[in-house]
């Protein structure tokens, strides 16, 4: 047999490197498998999807002697039972065939009974709705499936702490996936969660802030190295431009131009002053709306950076 058909692999462990992939076809640089994605860690463009979940649940018998075994879906911490519980189907039975008429309005009965008792408590239903919630604010703002994870966790552990009371659903779901998104490294703003959601900013960052404190989240400093490729995408800024921002922010960094310093406003000073370079003109009012920042601001970070290289 041919070796060929194993010039490519998939690597299912989350963070590893594929050491047969080539590497980006954009920018050249290393990729990595999180989640079932193959992603660019450079510029973060998805090479290669695979959504197909081969990992199992093992169910041990309680008997040892007869050491009965099943799998099953794994547990997740976006459903309120942790997704123990059973969902019946509809028009087919487990063979594929289809039901009679009698028989489906015996499953509907069934299901009917089944969705009223699926709930112990009213905290157990308002739990159910704001991961329901907080799966459609990730698929609104198009986060991987570990930050609805992550936010659902968050989320329960709010819930027990009683932080809940007193706050909208909505609001503490925003802020859930926020502080998610800033734990597992996304870069997101909070302006980007209201504008998908019935909250504002200020009930976001607020909120956010209640759960940063109680909860004593671990929530790292994201880098302005992480916010360049979500600015550059929004100005269309082209491959060569953005490796070169990326390398200006390396030599901010090592001069010390970044610290106290809004890195957003960065990136976007970085990205001014590349595309000036590359002869690819950014207006300054362009990327200080895609940073979040003021144009007084970028201004700034543009003459920082230009005294940094001269």
């Amino acid at each position: 047999m041919s070796s060929r058909i194993y010039e490519r692999q998939f690597d299912e462990d989350d963070g590893q490197t594929l050491p047969t992939d080539p590497g980006c076809p954009e920018c050249g640089g290393d990729t990595v498998t999180d989640g079932g994605e193959t992603a660019c860690v450079e510029c973060g463009l998805v090479v290669e999807e695979y959504r197909i979940d081969h990992r199992g649940r093992l169910y041990t018998g309680f008997d040892e002697e007869t050491n009965v075994e099943r799998t099953g879906p794994p547990l997740t911490e976006a459903r309120h039972d942790r997704g123990l519980s059973s969902e019946i189907g509809w028009k087919r039975d487990a063979h594929g065939n289809t039901l009679s008429g009698q028989k489906q309005r015996q499953i509907a009965r069934l299901r009917t009974q089944q969705h009223r008792g699926r709930f112990d408590s009213r905290a157990e239903r308002n739990l159910a709705h704001a991961f329901g919630e907080i799966a459609r604010l990730v698929a609104a703002v198009d986060c991987p499936r570990a930050v609805r994870e992550s936010a659902s966790a968050l989320y329960r552990r709010a819930q027990n702490e009683n932080l809940i009371r007193g706050r909208s659903i909505e609001r503490v779901a925003a802020a859930a996936v926020y502080a998610a998104c800033r734990q597992d490294g996304v870069v997101l703003s909070p302006a980007d969660l209201a504008g998908v959601s019935s909250c504002t900013v200020r009930e976001v960052r607020r909120t956010y802030g209640v759960l940063n404190t109680e909860l004593g989240l671990a929530t790292p400093i994201v880098d302005a190295a992480g916010f360049l490729p979500r600015i550059a995408a929004d100005c269309d800024a082209p491959a060569d431009v953005q490796q070169r921002a990326r390398e200006l922010v390396d030599d901010a960094r090592e001069a010390g131009y970044v610290n106290g310093r809004s890195q957003a406003g960065v990136a976007a000073g970085c990205l001014y002053v590349a595309g000036i370079d590359a002869e690819q003109r950014m207006t300054q009012a362009r990327l200080a709306n895609a940073a979040d920042v003021s144009t007084a601001t970028l201004r700034s970070r543009v003459a920082e950076i230009r005294d940094l290289e001269a």
